[in-house]
């Protein structure tokens, strides 16, 4: 086996360069990825009740899509995108959000002609970032799009939808934050004013908010620095710009978030990250991980899909970081033990641990390992060949409820011994073909 010049060898293997991966890319290592999928399938049955079908978008899209869908002053697009040219010298992003992608798929495949169109999605987005607990460079998200969707109802029943998922995990502290950005016309005459106010006090904003202050400035009103936050406190609000049409829609929204018992809190500062936003703007917190977090967001975008080449379609949807939930999702599950948080994270033991030595019980082993599998049973296989004893503790490690051993004694009177590994009790004997009778005893309570 040859290697690369650059890597240091010696003749025991032990000083090769470690390869890592880079910064803020994180692997998923099978017991997080076990609850990685639970929520995912919770997910998965979530939305199918309400109608929603699930997309796939490629990671990597025509650059254009989102400077033109997400808008070129943002922070997404002008520092945080992973863009390069490819080999046939086109421009090409790895995606950083799923909205605009699944716009682009339903217009390419003539979707919106079919009427309005309910899809979930669930995969990896890539930002530029500083990595930081539950936000990687590589990052996962799940959202819902409503494609065509224009009542005021229809923002109800999206919210509805992401707050009884949360809920359905066992996420305690929920806090719904609401806001209205209005329609185009209102958020044009609200930018006037806004700018307007805060040039008389430009030598008191912060850095990036002063940058911010002639391309989008409507993201001042999202900052974290702490001085410029309380300089918003005077700062002129949306709310006072809204057309009364606006006022009546977002009304709506307020009463029916009120009939169905979710609470929610009005956040004139709130307005999302990306610039197709109109309308209702929500976030979802969490108090879980000790501090108000948000956890997902979302809210309507009318305009979206006229920007990217289609008719003018109404839509609403959101998304959530996956990693941040979990983290919420783990926070819940040690604060209650018994709830829903902790037997979604719980680590699922086999029903088995196979222990084997000797070469008939060997082959013996992985013909009953196979028939215990087909049954429906997780039988973890030891492969070893070490004595008895270490893969005894191999089999306390893993959590199962019952070993299961073969050895030349067992095969010699054709039956496998069951011995309890997590109570005080005698071991028992089941012919080695009854496995009815096995899958009888390891199912049992």
């Amino acid at each position: 086996m040859t290697y690369p010049a650059d890597w240091a060898v010696d003749d025991e293997f032990s000083n090769v360069t470690q390869l890592q991966s880079l910064r803020g890319m994180v692997d998923l290592l099978p017991q997080a990825l076990q609850r990685w999928q639970a929520v995912e399938s919770v997910a998965r049955t979530h939305f199918q009740r309400s109608g929603f079908g699930e997309i796939r978008t490629p990671v990597m899209e025509p650059t254009d899509l989102f400077c033109r869908g997400i808008g070129e002053a943002t922070d997404v697009v002008g520092k945080e995108m992973y863009t390069f040219n490819d080999r046939g010298d086109r421009s090409c992003t790895l995606r950083p959000e799923g909205t605009a992608s699944v716009v682009r798929a339903a217009l390419q495949h003539g979707l919106l002609s079919q009427g309005p169109q309910k899809l979930w999605y669930a995969g990896p987005m890539f930002r530029y970032e500083r990595p930081q607990a539950g936000r990687q460079r590589q990052f996962h998200q799940i959202g819902v799009e409503w494609l065509g969707a224009a009542s005021a109802r229809a923002d109800v029943e999206v919210i509805a939808l992401a707050w009884d998922f949360l809920a359905s995990l066992g996420v305690g502290g929920l806090e719904l934050e609401l806001n209205s950005l209005g329609s185009t016309a209102d958020r044009c005459a609200y930018r006037i004013a806004l700018v307007a106010w805060l040039e008389q006090r430009s030598n008191l904003l912060d850095e990036d908010s002063r940058a911010r202050l002639n391309t989008n400035p409507l993201r001042i009103l999202d900052s974290k620095n702490k001085a410029t936050q309380a300089l918003l406190d005077g700062a002129p609000t949306l709310a006072n710009s809204l057309a009364p049409e606006s006022r009546e829609r977002f009304e709506v929204v307020q009463q029916g978030l009120a009939s169905l018992g979710i609470p929610f809190r009005l956040n004139p500062r709130l307005v999302r990250g990306l610039d197709y936003y109109c309308h209702t703007a929500f976030e979802i917190t969490s108090d879980q991980l000790g501090a108000q977090a948000t956890v997902c967001g979302g809210g309507r975008y009318n305009g979206l899909i006229g920007q990217l080449g289609g008719p003018d379609t109404p839509a609403v949807g959101w998304a959530l970081g996956i990693e941040r939930l979990l983290l919420v999702v783990e926070a819940a599950a040690k604060a209650d033990p018994d709830g829903d948080a902790a037997r979604l994270t719980a680590v699922v033991p086999p029903n088995a641990y196979l222990v084997n030595r000797g070469e008939q019980a060997e082959t013996a082993a992985l013909i009953l390992a196979r028939s215990l599998r087909c049954a429906g049973l997780v039988i973890e296989l030891d492969n070893s060949g070490a004595s008895f004893s270490k893969q005894f503790k191999r089999a306390d490690r893993c959590g199962a409820r019952w070993a299961l051993v073969l050895g030349d004694e067992e095969i010699e009177k054709g039956e496998v011994r069951i011995k309890p590994l997590s109570e005080e009790s005698d071991d028992l004997f089941l012919g080695l073909h009854d496995l009815s009778g096995l899958l009888a005893k390891l199912t049992a309570m």
